[in-house]
């Protein structure tokens, strides 16, 4: 790995440092709605334009990226537009969202057509207006993350950036030797990130300094949890990996059918979904399969928890479905209306979640 570094004024770097303790990692929990009750369709905005992206939520806006480079605002309570904004190319990485800025993430071709550049842009979240903008060598790939001073994303070409959130100017930047298509996580002072190359990097969020690092047999796409000083996650090579938290070291393993796409932490369980078709409750102390349970296609997204049931969107079917985490067996389903093909994951608010299909966004809440 070499490092490119970039310094700071030292007051700055000193804010950077304190604010940067308060990270945690973020789960797709729906804290107020409970996911086993008939759920409703309280709205939809149709478009044949939605794309794999997960769209961000502050909990009263939706930011949703489209496949034609437009970015689209709309109310949490109704579905109405509230603004749109061109992205400026096509998004390549899930955007992300603060107290007042929508960070971006794009694509767009050389002149000569031979070469691939990114773009990264920060626009204000009440009116789409562009606040800074930064071009990249190589696009930024999986998703952003918003810490409290800065955001983080890797790039194709084997980048891993910090941004300070203000100016857009960087605030370090590491590169491997390897490529970058992941959902990186923030807890406490640590950014965790996986790579196409089978790594899982523990990073200090505040100099980009290796924590530790670990390597797979397979890639890494999805985000981790954190839980009880365990670091859990997925890998293409189809294992379930718990490592402690302070050094990286391997508490335990356990092996799926496939390609593991997505792990959350339930109280003291983590539950996984695999390429295999089937979800899985593993013991979080130990890694003993509780239950499995097969879903009707393939799960591409971590799913939205609450305290009795887990929401799936799996693929090649019309309908999203919830399982017990207690047992596995399904508490619920949710009528989409057309077989879905996003990779999208769906995102909770306190009150409704939200699913992308092919052809539209759509909100469920408790029946009223």
């Amino acid at each position: 790995m070499s490092r490119r570094p970039f310094t700071l004024p030292s007051a700055l770097s000193i804010i950077l440092t304190v604010m940067s303790v308060i990270g945690a990692t973020p789960l797709a929990r729906a804290p107020e709605l409970a996911l086993s009750k008939p759920l409703a369709l309280r709205w939809h905005y149709d478009s044949d334009k939605t794309s794999n992206f997960t769209p961000a939520t502050d909990g009263d806006t939706i930011y949703v990226p489209l496949s034609d480079g437009t970015l689209i605002a709309l109310s949490e309570a109704d579905g109405q537009l509230r603004w749109k904004a061109e992205a400026g190319g096509d998004f390549s990485a899930a955007p992300a969202v603060d107290d007042h800025t929508v960070y971006l993430a794009t694509q767009y071709p050389t002149n000569d057509k031979t070469t691939t550049r990114g773009t990264l842009r920060a626009l204000s979240k009440d009116t789409g207006i562009t606040l800074w903008m930064r071009t990249l060598q190589s696009p930024l790939r999986g998703s952003l993350a918003a810490g409290p001073g800065a955001i983080f994303a890797g790039a194709v070409n084997g980048d891993v950036y910090a941004f300070d959130k203000r100016s857009g100017l960087t605030t370090w930047i590491n590169h491997y030797a390897d490529e970058f298509d992941a959902q990186p996580i923030l807890q406490g002072d640590r950014l965790y990130i996986g790579s196409v190359g089978g790594w899982l990097r523990a990073l200090n969020q505040t100099n980009g300094d290796t924590i530790w690092r670990v390597r797979t047999r397979g890639a890494i796409r999805s985000p981790v949890a954190v839980a009880d000083g365990a670091v859990l996650f997925g890998s293409d090579d189809a294992y379930v990996y718990a490592l402690r938290e302070r050094d990286g070291k391997q508490i335990w393993k356990r092996r799926t059918g496939a390609a593991v796409q997505a792990v959350a932490v339930v109280d003291d369980g983590v539950l996984a979904s695999s390429l295999d078709n089937f979800a899985y409750m593993l013991s979080l102390k130990h890694g003993s399969v509780r239950w499995r349970q097969l879903l009707p296609g393939r799960v591409p997204a971590r799913p939205v928890t609450s305290t009795e049931g887990a929401l799936f969107t799996p693929l090649s079917t019309d309908i999203a479905i919830v399982l017990n985490l207690k047992d596995g067996k399904p508490l619920n389903q949710l009528q989409i209306g057309e077989e879905n093909s996003s990779s999208a994951a769906p995102i909770a608010t306190d009150t409704i979640v939200l699913i992308t299909t092919p052809h539209k966004l759509m909100a469920f809440g408790e029946s009223r």
